[in-house]
């Protein structure tokens, strides 16, 4: 397939995804224009298509803003247009005017290009699924704008929770409705013992007792619709939150990657603390905290000196838990800090599961683990007990003060300054204001742990990623090959040393060149600069004459075909593995079945009765190396990149495989730029060109029999330090 083939085959799938499509055809009209790559890299599409779910995360890349609404198509604001209209499942078009007097739509087609059309109003209204997409630019400043004052960037977390604030507003009201409804039961109770015992009316005790009947049913109502409140608004920022997370985890630099995957993906689980806090039990309690004071303020009305001792008990229980804060904290921190070692062992164990059994390196693992897990049980131990006795000083407080009341009030009954009814309502009312604050207690112990959790989500959240937002990149839908190193750095993070230093190389468009070099000379560095892993320290790579930083990363790992030195595979299928990086809609069985044959699976895959259907376990273990190897080499050639970056390709193939291989990829690789990384002479068959590496320096470049003849006659030396 030729470049252009290529183009228009890309431009034809992106056409059957007429809601992406609809995008970019806003996007240009507010001079924004977007590739395909970037509007969807990373997002969750549905059989390789944008969803009107992810629209507006995709609207965001073009620098747009979008808003759903759901009418009837004239009522749609044209100011606003043009607009996206949801037609029938999987269709979509831009309605660019209205004219109703004329009864006709002016709308683009994706399939038709960008040229607008004028249809029937009712042809189109037919079609309307009623729902329709603003989409419309966002204005930024640049730098002449001078900024009057600190702008603050949205958090993460809050600028979520703040999102559901209606909610939360509808949740204060229905709290004080069901708070003041509280008030009716002791007053409820007060009338019957001082009004209609005495004098007998019956009644008057219907009539009470319809009135707070209904009283009830209204605070049952209300109390199930703020749960369901408070659980819908924290389902809402569940969902996002999680989604920004991992999307902030796959689109990190390799610079910021943690030293740990275990500890990193505890840190991740950590989430699940911070969702519970923000869930309906706290979110109530917190709301009826205020109230506390309305309920001591009744009391105070029915008899003064009743509110001595709630106030005596709320003053002792917050005292108490603050008292308790900084051990809390502390031990929170321990706990999480323990749980994270403990899960990296459990990861690295099973990730490593064969090698501990041939090494016989499971006591020391056992070891490892027994002593993490007692440390974190004598810690966990510590945190419930001084977490639980908090909640149990609260709950001692609670009853210690309804008891205090209960004195007060037989002496003030015994003075005639209060009646029995009073009583009973002040013991009721006294219990309904210290539960909140019991409740609040309560959650010290669980806010320090959520506290924990989002401090090391927010480091999560604050490492630097490949496409940072607002950043604009240039489209290259079509690249020749050609290759320019210009005094490439690189070091990675945490080491003392340059694994490149001030290399530079020029490749054409179609040269086939070997890298040679000693185990750490930076060979495979090379090759993850190349793909836009690793940012250099200083100097450039150019493809095409383009600086590569100036791509969007997922287009220019579109470009490339990479295969690893470590081939790593997914959990799923032969097809997935080889189809990951660009979705099954856009590559065609014809396309899928030359990768398959160009990496040597083409006889295993059709004498096997699953075919490109089997599965390949958990990291490809139920393959052998070889097949790992040249499932690798399948995904690496399955999109047609102009550039073909192997690592040493064939270090699990047997002689027949590799020359087969070989001849295969001679016949492939004939009119684009080929770099392989490897130890293996025979391999030099597939090059006209050498490069040797060492210490992270070029020591040798040139035409192949040049350089091996240098080679082997040792005029090839180490670099200098």
């Amino acid at each position: 397939m030729t470049s252009d083939e290529h183009y228009l085959h890309e431009q034809a799938r992106a056409s059957r995804d007429e809601l992406l499509e609809c995008l970019r055809i806003i996007a240009r009209v507010h001079d924004h224009d977007v590739s395909h790559e970037t509007l969807t890299a990373g997002l969750p599409l549905e059989e390789g298509r944008l969803t009107p779910a992810v629209f507006t995360r995709a609207a965001q890349r073009a620098g747009l803003s979008a808003r759903h609404t759901q009418c009837r198509l004239v009522q749609l604001n044209e100011a606003l247009m043009p607009v996206v209209l949801l037609l029938e499942p999987g269709r979509a078009c831009v309605l660019v005017s209205l004219d109703v007097k004329a009864r006709r739509a002016q709308v683009i087609f994706p399939e038709l290009g960008e040229a607008s059309t004028w249809v029937d109003l009712d042809e189109i209204q037919d079609r309307y699924s009623g729902k329709a997409i603003y989409a419309r630019p966002t204005f930024r400043y640049d730098a002449r704008g001078p900024e009057v004052k600190k702008q603050r960037s949205r958090h993460w977390f809050w600028g979520v929770i703040r999102e559901n604030r209606r909610l939360y507003r509808d949740v204060l009201l229905g709290s004080v409705l069901i708070n003041l409804f509280a008030v009716a039961m002791p007053l409820f109770v007060m009338n019957v013992y001082d009004r209609v015992v005495p004098n007998q009316a019956t009644d008057t005790l219907w009539v009470l007792a319809v009135g707070i009947f209904v009283v009830l049913c209204f605070d049952l109502a209300l109390r199930l619709m703020r749960n369901a409140f408070v659980d819908l608004a924290a389902s809402r920022a569940d969902v996002k939150l999680s989604s920004s997370i991992m999307s902030r985890v796959l689109g990190m630099r390799m610079e910021e990657r943690p030293a740990s995957t275990g500890s990193f993906a505890s840190t991740l689980h950590s989430f699940e603390a911070v969702r519970a806090f923000i869930g309906s039990a706290t979110v109530v309690a917190l709301v009826d905290l205020p109230f506390v004071v309305l309920f001591a303020t009744i009391i105070a009305l029915i008899g003064p000196p009743l509110v001595i001792p709630i106030v005596v008990g709320i003053i002792f229980v917050f005292l108490y838990a603050l008292a308790a804060q900084s051990k809390l904290h502390e031990l929170s921190e321990t706990t999480w800090r323990a749980g994270a070692q403990r899960n990296a062992t459990l990861v690295e164990s099973l990730g490593n599961l064969e090698t501990v059994k041939a090494l016989r390196a499971e006591g020391r693992i056992q070891s490892l683990w027994e002593k993490t897990t007692a440390f974190l049980s004598r810690t966990s131990a510590q945190l419930r007990l001084i977490s639980s006795s908090v909640s149990s000083v609260a709950l001692w407080a609670q009853h210690t003060v309804a008891v205090a009341v209960i004195v007060i009030g037989v002496y003030m009954i015994i003075d005639q300054n209060l009646t029995q009814g009073g009583l009973i309502a002040a013991y009721l009312l006294s219990s309904r204001a210290m539960a909140p604050v019991s409740q609040a207690a309560a959650l010290l112990a669980q806010y320090h742990q959520s506290s924990t959790a989002l401090s090391s989500l927010n480091g999560v959240m604050n490492k630097e990623v490949e496409r940072p937002e607002g950043k604009e990149w240039i489209s290259r839908p079509v690249v020749n090959g050609d290759i320019d190193i210009n005094r490439l750095t690189m070091r990675y993070p945490d080491d003392s040393r340059d694994a490149l230093r001030d290399v530079s190389l020029k490749i054409q468009a179609g040269e086939k060149v070997a890298i040679l070099g000693r185990v750490g000379s930076g060979k495979s560095t090379l090759n993850k600069v190349l793909l836009g892993l690793y940012q250099p320290a200083s100097g450039a790579v150019s493809v095409d004459g383009v600086d590569i930083r100036q791509f969007d990363p997922i287009q220019l790992r579109r470009h490339i075909g990479y295969v690893p030195q470590d081939v790593s595979l997914f959990y799923g299928s032969l097809r997935d593995n080889i189809v990951a990086g660009g979705g099954s809609d856009g590559v065609t069985d014809d396309a899928l079945l030359q990768a398959l044959k160009i990496g040597g699976m083409e006889e295993f895959v059709n004498g096997h009765p699953q075919g490109v259907d089997l599965p390949v376990g958990e990291r490809g273990e139920m393959l052998s190396g070889g097949q790992r190897q040249e499932v690798a080499i399948a995904r690496a050639v399955v999109h047609d990149p102009r550039i073909l970056l192997l690592d040493e390709p064939t270090s699990a193939m047997d002689h027949t495989s590799e020359e087969s291989f070989k001849s295969r990829l001679t016949e492939f690789a004939q009119s684009r730029t080929l770099i392989v990384v490897t130890h293996r002479t025979s391999l030099l068959s597939l090059v006209d060109r050498i490069v040797v590496i060492d210490a992270g320096k070029v020591v040798a470049d040139g035409p192949k029999d040049k350089v091996v003849e240098a080679l082997r006659s040792g005029q090839i030396g180490r670099a200098g330090s």
